[in-house]
Formats: structure tokens, C-alpha cells, sequence
């Protein structure tokens, strides 16, 4: 029986759309192109960090940020806000603390992530992030964390996120349930994966998550 519920963050509960055009704006390209290039790293599976290199070789991106950073000091530049939470994160993670579950937030996410989901107040039990962590995924460390982090046995852990490579796959070997998500461009391309199989559920939003779990516990 699943106890807890852990979720990833980017395109699982936020919707980066508005940072990436930040950086296409940021980059001198076109909004279409930026979204463009990310869309074609997840279909040729590789990293989003590539499509810095795609529009713009030879980007130190971390010197990028910090010229950005001194730009534009009070912007959110890279960062995210409640702004960007999906529409259905908020009432989806609500509805399975009064189903009884315990809810988690736990990413690869940059430092200052914390503060920004914290502030957020959203009904979860615990954030967590990569950066705290020192380990990120798809290591099993991160996932080790995970369950440490829940105090329950990895089989009674839901881990949802967009990315079979990330999130799926590493969480299925260490000995999670998963969902994935099908949303961003990982989340609609992984889902039509062969390896899709792995997944305990394939969802479209958070609320089906608790329909499902309720109806049919794993």
C-alpha cells in the first residue's frame, strides 16, 4: 500500500514555460526557437543544458546567470514563483493530505528553490531539493534520500515526475512506485516510450493521482 507520495518539480508542479522564454529573451532568440530546441533535447534524449549550446555555442551558462543576476537583480531571471505552479498542484497535493497520504516535494533543484517553494505554503510535509542533498538524480542516493526522508519502505512510496531517465527508471530500481506525468516535453515524449511499462501509473494531472489511489490502491 502507497503511504507517500513524493513529487519532482519542474514540469510536475511547475510550469517552466515562463523561464524559458525569460532565457530566450535573455539569449537574443525567439521564443519559438528556445522552446523549440528544448523540445528537440528531450526527443534526441539529451540534456536541457545542450540547448544552450544549440542557440548559442559556447555559453558559459553559469557565467550567463551571474551577468543576469547583475543585470537584473530583483527579476526572477532563471527562478520560479506560485505564478508558475500547474493549476491542478495546489488542489491535487491538497486532496491526497486528506486522503491520508503523506506528501513530499523532492527535486534537482537549485538552492534557492527552497525558499522559493516554501513560500508557496503548500500542503506538503517536507520539501527537499538536490542542492540540500548534495546528490541529485537519477543517482541512487538521491532516491535513498527519498525514502529516508518519508520514513517509509521504498514500496510504499509514489515518486511522480515527467522523465522516464530521471525519475521513473532510476525510482523503479531503487525500488519505488512510480507515475509519470505526462506533461512538458519529457512527460508527453517519455509516455509514448516502450519503457513507459515501467511506470506503476501513466496521469495527466495531479487529482488523478488521489482518483486512482483511492479506487485502486497499488
Amino acid at each position: 500500500m502507497i503511504r507517500a507520495v513524493v513529487f519532482d518539480v519542474g514540469e510536475t508542479l511547475i510550469d517552466e514555460t515562463r523561464i524559458w522564454t525569460r532565457w530566450a529573451d535573455r539569449l537574443g532568440v525567439s521564443r519559438f526557437t528556445m522552446l523549440g530546441v528544448l523540445g528537440g533535447m528531450a526527443a534526441l534524449d539529451r540534456s536541457h543544458r545542450e540547448a544552450f549550446e544549440v542557440v548559442r555555442p559556447g555559453l558559459d551558462v553559469e557565467a550567463e546567470i551571474e551577468a543576469w543576476r547583475r543585470d537584473d537583480p530583483t527579476g526572477l531571471r532563471e527562478n520560479f514563483d506560485a505564478d508558475d505552479l500547474y493549476p491542478d498542484a495546489r488542489p491535487g497535493l491538497e486532496a491526497l493530505r486528506e486522503a491520508g497520504y503523506q506528501v513530499v516535494i523532492a527535486g534537482n533543484q537549485p538552492p534557492q528553490a527552497y525558499e522559493a517553494l516554501a513560500a508557496m505554503n503548500l500542503p506538503v510535509d517536507s520539501i527537499h531539493t538536490s542542492a540540500a542533498w548534495s546528490v541529485s538524480k537519477p543517482h541512487p542516493g538521491f532516491f535513498a534520500k527519498v525514502a529516508a526522508a518519508v520514513t517509509c519502505d521504498p514500496a510504499e512510496i509514489l515518486y511522480v515526475g515527467d522523465r522516464l531517465d530521471n525519475d521513473i527508471l532510476p525510482a523503479h530500481h531503487a525500488g519505488l512506485r512510480t507515475a509519470l506525468i505526462r506533461r512538458g516535453p519529457w512527460g508527453h515524449l517519455h509516455a509514448t516510450r516502450p519503457n513507459a511499462h515501467h511506470a506503476d501509473l501513466i496521469v495527466n494531472t495531479i487529482p488523478e493521482i488521489t482518483t486512482t489511489l483511492t479506487k485502486t490502491p497499488l
